[in-house]
């Protein structure tokens, strides 16, 4: 909602001032002059980034308006870490092989329907199981694996902002772009026109400077900073799921495993000791 009201004050201030200066709003509608900066700056997106990479930005475009790591969420997937580790502690590592080996037929994993959909999240913590299960890893050799890879996550996760970012830089050159264009036409009709056609067309050149810099400032350099966040929010789960599986690799009872990947959790949307203490008797 707070993305949306922000969408809203963006085009309410700076569209709303415009007309209360005394401008006239069809002065600003110049489909030419967007689809030159839209399309220039698609081109050097598909250019720069991997094919599948569009339609991964536009897919987490549209989540920005409503995100799935909330308090809700963290809880879920304390009490699903706490039940899986339960169980491996009270009936032995082995007890968990068909859990992790098909989630979704799970009992336990089938309880928590918004973990199982994340198939990244689920795989993850199975793959780490299923190295515990073996006994083989020392939980210092299993935290440094963690490390690598949350690493490589992190790169990953993060490449979407970056992408846009690199957008968001490029969209006031691209305004540029339009307005020389502009002023090239202006140029070229000096001869046979009047100074009212001169200035029609040196302001739909400005518009496009105009229009590149609002879609940096107003809208690609914000949706940038709301991909990294998530990112960020991603990976700071992950991390708490790495600190709940090795403190039990170091022998931690469940209950207390859970607790310090719990710490882990960005403070914003943490579940208190309490609430995870109630959740885990509930299960």
């Amino acid at each position: 909602m707070a993305k949306i009201i922000g969408i809203i004050v963006v085009f309410g201030c700076v569209f709303g001032g415009f007309i209360l200066s005394g401008g006239q709003l069809m002065a600003l509608v110049h489909p030419f002059e967007v689809m030159i900066i839209g399309g220039a700056a698609l081109g050097a997106f598909l250019q720069s980034n991997p094919g599948s990479m569009f339609m991964l930005v536009f897919k987490k475009s549209l989540s920005m308006f409503g995100t799935r790591f909330t308090h809700t969420y963290y809880l879920e997937v304390l009490k699903l870490l706490y039940e899986i580790l339960n169980k491996s502690r009270r009936e032995g590592m082995m007890a968990i092989e068909a859990d992790v080996e098909d989630p979704s037929a799970s009992p336990i994993f089938s309880k928590y329907p918004g973990v199982l959909k994340d198939a990244r999240m689920t795989a993850f913590i199975c793959d780490y199981l299923r190295i515990m299960s073996s006994g083989n890893m020392a939980p210092h050799e299993l935290e440094g694996l963690f490390d690598m890879e949350l690493a490589s996550l992190k790169e990953e996760l993060e490449h979407p902002a970056h992408a846009v970012a690199k957008v968001a830089d490029g969209m006031p050159a691209m305004g540029i772009v339009a307005a020389v264009l502009g002023i090239v036409i202006t140029m070229s009709i000096l001869a046979e026109a009047d100074n009212a056609q001169i200035g029609e067309k040196v302001g739909t050149a400005l518009v496009g400077t105009f229009l590149g810099i609002l879609a940096s400032y107003g809208f690609f350099g914000p949706l940038s900073a709301a991909l990294e966040h998530d990112a960020k929010e991603e990976v700071n789960l992950y991390e708490a799921i790495k600190a709940s599986l090795v403190a039990s690799a170091s022998g931690m009872p469940p209950s207390l495993a859970v607790e310090f990947g719990r710490k882990v959790l960005y403070p914003a949307h943490r579940p208190s000791f309490s609430e995870l203490e109630q959740a885990m008797r509930g299960s």
